[in-house]
């Protein structure tokens, strides 16, 4: 958080962490789109750096939300990986429409797109992430109702 309340950009802990807040204070929106159990890390590439984040997903909440270190992805069931301008045009996209549309939702930036790289050592656990991608995108969808901040290289 900035010294005024906004949230920090896509390339900071606590937008993630506000994303899982609203997540799970709106059960409502995930109850229908059933069970989810995955642990899912996102890497954001910078220009001298890359910034990562692991969010664990169980039930229909996001339980935990950790900045990780280099290399920390490998040990999560899966990755995204871009960098700061794909993941910037999913939320500005997501923030002017409501939830993401076109190529700036997950399904088209990983297999259309090819803008994210989904990775995983374990070809089980890159399928979790087709296996719960519309539960994963309304929770990026969830961007719409956080404070708009534009993106800045975070310093870690």
């Amino acid at each position: 958080m900035t010294a005024t309340g906004t949230l920090a950009s896509v390339d900071h802990v606590s937008f993630y962490a506000a994303l899982a807040a609203e997540m799970n204070a709106h059960p409502e929106r995930y109850e229908p789109l059933g069970d989810v159990d995955i642990d899912l890390a996102v890497v954001v590439r910078l220009p001298a750096d890359a910034f990562r984040v692991r969010l664990l997903f169980q039930g229909i909440r996001c339980e935990n939300v950790t900045q990780i270190g280099d290399g920390d992805e490998q040990t999560a069931d899966c990755w995204l990986d871009a960098d700061l301008e794909a993941w910037q045009a999913m939320v500005d996209d997501i923030r002017a429409h409501g939830r993401a549309t076109g190529e700036h939702t997950l399904n088209s930036l990983t297999l259309v797109g090819q803008r994210v790289a989904i990775r995983g050592e374990d070809p089980m656990g890159v399928d979790r992430f087709f296996r719960f991608n519309q539960t994963l995108q309304t929770f990026f969808d969830g961007a719409a109702v956080l404070a708009a901040t534009p993106a800045v290289t975070a310093i870690h």
